[in-house]
């Protein structure tokens, strides 16, 4: 058998077990940012994109999605989440949008992948919502920033 967890006797992905574990407070923080034009980012703070507000939009798909992690990422347990916060800060230096969420669970499992997803997919839906403006935008710089609770215990990148 492998040592990976996530593989069985058989050397095949499989959802690893985690019924005998306990349950505890688990918290996750992620990051990832959009770049784009001056003007598109000037649009979108501004409320003059076609589709609308698009920072509360990408809020909410960012919630939506946390919440639906196990339904898109293979093998991911899926979690009752006890709380899920999505900030989009917009940033006129750059110019980009910032997005951080923090995800925490009371559960047997960590909450990275519904951070990371919640990222991804607030980010996208910018993208979604001012690529009328600038399909050059560039999504980079996703990953996990902090991670506290569960058998191994707090990491802070």
């Amino acid at each position: 058998m492998s040592e990976l967890p996530h593989l069985n006797e058989r050397d095949e992905a499989h959802m690893v077990d985690i019924g005998g574990k306990a349950d505890s407070h688990r918290v996750a923080v992620a990051e990832g940012l959009i770049r784009m034009t001056a003007e598109a980012l000037e649009a979108l703070q501004q409320g003059n994109l076609a589709k609308g507000d698009a920072l509360g939009t990408a809020r909410v798909a960012g919630i939506m999605a946390a919440k639906r992690t196990a339904d898109l990422v293979p093998l991911c347990h899926p979690l009752s989440l006890t709380h899920i916060d999505v900030k989009l800060t917009p940033s006129a230096e750059s110019p980009a949008v910032h997005c951080e969420v923090t995800a925490a669970t009371r559960g047997t499992t960590g909450v990275e992948m519904e951070a990371l997803t919640a990222v991804q997919v607030a980010l996208l839906t910018v993208y979604d919502m001012c690529k009328a403006m600038d399909r050059g935008m560039c999504i980079e710089g996703v990953r996990l920033t902090h991670k506290r609770g569960g058998r191994s215990g707090d990491w802070n990148r």
